[in-house]
């Protein structure tokens, strides 16, 4: 009995909706869709929407639908179809073989229309946008109706008949619901349910000049698939008592229920379309897909991976209140997930050279080297040694300050996994800058000889110079400066100057062969990924994924 309340407690609300709708015998099996419109790439918030209904329908062992709502063809292109669906696949949501299309309907939703007109629930009204707007009320005041609200059942479908064979120019005349215009929700003050648009579909060409308006067109296309549950965010909430009239006098058997839930919103991250589209094209970015963007394709162009995304989804929950979540959380879901997966390697982001002036010029050792401490099925691999190697920068400090326990003159280190070496003297360029150091190395204290004399405190990792392999690191923080807030004064946004660092540095031989979306731990570095876009076998080109560090803690 604990148990079974147990799982009714864990169940979100929506499930409870759903388990209360088949007990109850309103449906007898369940079915959802995601229906985006083709106008962008999609984004975090999406890949919950997504991920939401794809979920449901797994859990009741019932279906998902792809639907592009296709009905506003001024915004629309099929590269945003084909990234959509491409990012769909990569978080695993499968549609198997229900791909649709809004404009597969537009027959369909012109009956409909039509029937509305007959039953004289709809209307052909010649105001202009702005008059329909003046006469709609505010939320204090009720709308007024228009002049043209009383036309005969005739007249209209006349009307209608013309605006679809183009003898009207766009904005002249729209087609509109005929409900209440002092119903105090607006969305039911005799809205708008076709326009004239004589504007070229991405699917149907010069066929239609008539378009259907979202709110008609979407509960008609939930109810044509057959979809039992219609899941949307908060801003919809005030649209459903339309999305149930329209379903209502349609007179479908087995209308779709509408159920919302909340957005999901990160801390500090760009989604909107208007100001990622201004990135691109003010060059800032590289495209929808650059990796410091937050649309689903960045996120995997950067090196996330579906398991963290669907963890990080489950992590926020489902709930009908809004909240903003930390970009912390996203970076934790992350580290969890290739933490155990991906090979600790060696490379070295901004490098210096090291000479180990008594160890054998020509000579070549090649130590074993455990991929992963925390995962032994990851096994090991061989990594060459060399009298000269690369380190990092930072692990040298010519004059140190206290507790600095990495390399400096006097001091004796451990290279990670082979020798300990000490700094003896160290070579500058005329603008001051360290370019060689120069050690010695003990050959006694070989990693795995057993070797128990004297400890060090500092251990740093290194690439063989003379195996090592170019490589460019990109290094990127949040493109919004999170001090000054997302928007300045004037709703522009307050960039970070250092979104983006790029540097030449190298990496072990053993990631030569590096494949694409391939990634790594770097030690010390954090978690990299092969570039998509950019890298090439002549060219690697890494994206920092996010660094080893966390300030996020998961809630107790």
């Amino acid at each position: 009995m604990d148990n079974m309340e147990n799982e009714v407690i864990s169940k979100n609300f929506i499930e409870q909706i759903i388990d209360e709708d088949l007990a109850e015998g309103h449906y007898d099996h369940v079915q959802t869709r995601f229906p985006p419109e083709p106008n962008g790439y999609l984004h975090i918030g999406h890949a919950k929407a997504i991920l939401l209904s794809y979920g449901i329908a797994q859990k009741y062992n019932g279906k998902f639908n792809m639907r592009f709502d296709d009905t506003n063809p001024t915004k629309e292109k099929v590269e945003f179809v084909e990234s959509i669906k491409a990012d769909i696949k990569w978080l695993g949501a499968d549609w198997e073989d229900r791909l649709f299309f809004a404009s597969d309907y537009f027959g369909e939703m012109y009956e409909a229309a039509v029937k509305l007109i007959k039953k004289g629930k709809a209307y052909v009204c010649d105001l202009t946008a702005d008059e329909i707007r003046e006469y709609r009320g505010t939320l204090k005041e009720p709308g007024k109706n228009s002049p043209y609200r009383d036309r005969s059942v005739e007249e209209n479908l006349a009307l209608f008949e013309a605006m679809k064979n183009g003898e009207y120019e766009d904005g002249s005349k729209v087609l509109r619901a005929k409900i209440d215009m002092s119903s105090p929700n607006i969305n039911m003050r005799d809205p708008v349910i076709y326009r004239v648009a004589h504007i070229s579909h991405h699917r149907t060409g010069d066929e239609w000049c008539i378009y259907p308006m979202y709110d008609f067109a979407h509960p008609i296309e939930d109810a044509i698939e057959g979809i039992t549950h219609s899941l949307c965010t908060l801003e919809f909430e005030d649209h459903r008592p339309l999305y149930d009239w329209v379903v209502k006098e349609l007179e479908y058997e087995q209308p779709p229920k509408q159920i919302e839930f909340a957005k999901l919103y990160l801390t500090n991250v760009v989604t909107g379309k208007r100001y990622i589209k201004k990135l691109v094209e003010d060059g800032i970015v590289d495209g929808w897909d650059d990796p410091r963007l937050v649309s689903i394709a960045a996120l995997r162009r950067r090196g996330f991976t579906p398991e963290s995304i669907k963890k990080f989804v489950e992590l926020v929950g489902i709930s009908k209140s809004q909240s903003s979540v930390d970009y912390a959380m996203l970076e934790y879901c992350i580290r969890e997930d290739l933490k155990l997966k991906k090979p600790r390697m060696m490379a070295i982001v901004d490098p210096v050279k090291v000479i180990i002036d008594n160890y054998p010029e020509g000579q070549v050792e090649y130590f074993d080297v455990v991929n992963n401490p925390e995962n032994e099925e990851l096994g090991t691999r061989k990594v060459p040694f060399s009298r000269e190697i690369y380190i990092e920068r930072e692990d040298f400090m010519e004059e140190p300050p206290k507790k600095y326990f990495r390399m400096f003159p006097g001091n004796e280190v451990r290279l990670m996994n082979a020798y300990f070496v000490k700094c003896n003297s160290f070579v500058k360029d005329e603008n001051g800058n360290v370019t060689e150091i120069h050690c010695t190395y003990d050959p006694e204290t070989r990693s795995g000889s057993g070797f128990t004399g004297r400890k060090v405190k500092g251990t740093i990792h290194w690439v063989s110079a003379a195996h090592a392999v170019e490589a460019e690191m990109r290094l990127y923080e949040n493109i919004v400066d999170e001090e000054k807030g997302k928007l300045n004064e004037d709703g522009e946004l307050n960039l970070n100057p250092n979104s983006l660092r790029i540097t030449k540095g190298y990496v072990e031989e053993n990631l030569a062969d590096a494949k694409s979306e391939e990634s790594f731990q770097f030690v010390r570095q954090g978690y990299f990924c092969v570039d998509m876009k950019d890298s090439s076998k002549d060219n690697l080109v890494f994206n920092r994924i996010v660094s080893l560090k966390s300030s996020f803690k998961l809630p107790s």
